[in-house]
């Protein structure tokens, strides 16, 4: 059965659905064994604050909000400090909170959510995207592989490293 798939910019009225998708996932990543969002982040303010930012991003499937995620340019200080090299040192999207909804798991929805950044970027001329997942995220992980991003590194998010990735565009 095809899926009526769009992307676009969270407004307030998401909020409270995108909160219930990320505890969705945050309570999968405890269910994997993974330490990554288990320390009270990320939270509602967390959402809040990136819709009013305008980096919130939500995918509909059949007009119902499926997915999330964080997209923000050029601006992610922790990948100054990058333990390794970026594959390139031009404009890019970060890519932060991919999280999809238990009633729509197993669809292959993140790597829609995917293709759709990719679009996102390439819309605003840029052709790099970044991001980083915890060591202990192997659902990401494969996604990320699958994807064709490259392991760049270490980055450091509140006191504990991550993998950090690049696909060049």
């Amino acid at each position: 059965m095809e899926m009526n798939l769009k992307f676009r910019k969270a407004i307030t009225e998401d909020s409270s659905v995108i909160w219930e998708i990320l505890q969705d996932a945050i309570t999968r990543r405890k269910n994997d064994g993974s330490r990554q969002w288990q320390d009270g982040y990320p939270n509602l303010e967390t959402v809040k604050s990136d819709i009013e930012k305008g980096f919130g991003y939500v995918l509909l499937v059949d007009g119902i909000v499926a997915g999330y995620s964080a997209l923000i340019f050029n601006n992610e200080p922790a990948y100054d400090a990058i333990e390794g090299e970026w594959l390139t040192n031009r404009d890019f999207l970060v890519v932060h909170r991919v999280a999809i909804s238990d009633k729509f798991a197993g669809k292959g929805l993140s790597k829609k959510i995917f293709s759709f950044i990719e679009d996102v970027a390439k819309e605003n001329n840029t052709f790099s995207i970044k991001v980083d997942t915890n060591f202990d995220n192997p659902a990401m992980l494969a996604i990320l592989d699958k994807l064709g991003y490259q392991y760049c590194g270490e980055v450091h998010f509140r006191g504990s490293a991550r993998k950090a990735f690049e696909k060049v565009l």
